[in-house]
C-alpha cells in the first residue's frame, strides 16, 4: 500500500486524491456486486433456475445512457437526450420561438 504525507500535499492534490478514492470505492462495490450476482445466477442456473424465479422480481440489466440529441447553442459540451425534463437552455430556446431543430446533434 501507499504511503501518503498528506501535509506535503497541495489542497489540489488532496481533492483529486478525495475523487480518486471516491471512485475507487465507487467501482470497487460495483464489481463486488457484479461478482455476487454472478455466482447467484450461476448456481441457480446449476439447480435448473433462473435468478428471477428463485427471489420472485425480474433482474434487469442496466440500461445504456441515452445518446444526446441537443447541444447547448453556447457550450458544446452540454447535452440532453431528449428525456427527462426539459433543461432550462432548451426550454429557453422554445419560447423564445426557436426551432429545436436548430439545437439538434
Amino acid at each position: 500500500m501507499a504511503d501518503f504525507n498528506f501535509e506535503a500535499m497541495s489542497l489540489k492534490e488532496l481533492r483529486q486524491l478525495q475523487k480518486d478514492l471516491a471512485k475507487a470505492i465507487s467501482t470497487y462495490e460495483d464489481r463486488h456486486k457484479a461478482e455476487a450476482r454472478a455466482k447467484l445466477e450461476a448456481i441457480a442456473k446449476e439447480m435448473g433456475y433462473s435468478l428471477a424465479e428463485l427471489i420472485g422480481v425480474e433482474v434487469k440489466a442496466m440500461r445504456a445512457p441515452a445518446v444526446a440529441k441537443y447541444l447547448h447553442p453556447e457550450n458544446a459540451g452540454i447535452t440532453w437526450s431528449g428525456r427527462g425534463r426539459k433543461p432550462q437552455w432548451f426550454a429557453d430556446h422554445i419560447n423564445a420561438g426557436k426551432d429545436p431543430s436548430a439545437l439538434a446533434v
